[in-house]
């Protein structure tokens, strides 16, 4: 088999593995649009109501809303202490720096039910539970890993002799980070921060275990309507989650792209 087939029947390989992997997803967008209140595939007749019903209805809005606004403090919290970290990090040659590295990526290793037993646990000790502090604290220990490897990536591609070249033209520590390291690594920091927001709006596990009535995030409440009402709700809410999420997913991967070519 010359090369040029060879490369034909891979790319063949890999775009009916790509179809098979996310067929099941969009499944969803089609269901959402179904006139009759049931998650049925193929759907029955055209209707916009389900998106209607997610705009107008208090518990989705709601919902909607503490996600939105519990992500983005996360992002920028996790984006803060995972960049810290990994400037750090990147400066420890020992094996205490692997060690470190290990403990702060536990989180993305950890069974997620493992995970939420625990802090439920401790949140019921300091009363944490149902709380926008306590969702903040455990979606951002959960998105500290995928920032820390976002920009240590960044990192490894960073030339340290350009901060020696700074620093000898009598930049301190400051100037040199802010003109000269942190441009180089800004796309790692970006695609972390998207990672991060993304990572705490699709939570789920751990949001089941310390919500309350009071304060759900969307993905507790899309659980909570599929084991109520079943009702194409879900698929809508699905479907822009869906279309969100691989917009931010496509941009993190630019820019972490960008971020090795640089």
């Amino acid at each position: 088999m010359t090369m040029k087939p060879l490369r034909l029947f891979l790319a063949l390989f890999c775009l009916l593995v790509a179809i098979w992997l996310v067929l099941p997803t969009l499944v969803i967008i089609p269901m959402s649009f179904n006139q009759n209140k049931s998650l049925a595939f193929p759907p029955s007749g055209f209707s916009w109501q389900w998106y209607e019903n997610f705009l107008t209805n208090p518990d989705w809005s709601s919902s909607f809303v503490n996600s939105l606004r519990i992500a983005t403090i996360v992002a920028l919290i996790a984006t803060l202490i995972g960049t810290l970290a990994a400037l750090g990090l990147s400066r420890m040659k020992h094996a205490g720096g692997g060690i470190l590295r290990a403990l702060l990526i536990t989180p993305m290793v950890v069974p997620g039910v493992v995970l939420a037993v625990g802090i439920y646990s401790v949140y019921l000790t300091y009363k944490l539970v149902g709380t926008d502090l306590g969702f903040v604290i455990a979606h951002t220990m959960l998105a500290i890993p995928f920032v820390l490897i976002a920009v240590s990536a960044s990192l490894e591609m960073f030339d340290v002799r350009l901060e020696k070249a700074a620093a000898s033209l009598g930049a301190n520590r400051f100037t040199t980070f802010r003109t000269i390291t942190l441009p180089l690594i800004a796309p790692g920091i970006l695609s972390g921060l998207l990672f991060a927001f993304v990572t705490s709006f699709d939570e789920i596990i751990v949001a089941l275990f310390i919500t309350n009535p009071y304060l759900k995030t969307l993905p507790v409440q899309i659980f909570t309507s599929i084991t109520r009402d079943a009702d194409p709700t879900v698929a809508a809410v699905g479907t822009i989650v869906f279309l969100a999420t691989t917009l931010l997913i496509a941009a993190g991967l630019l820019l972490g792209a960008r971020s090795k070519r640089s």
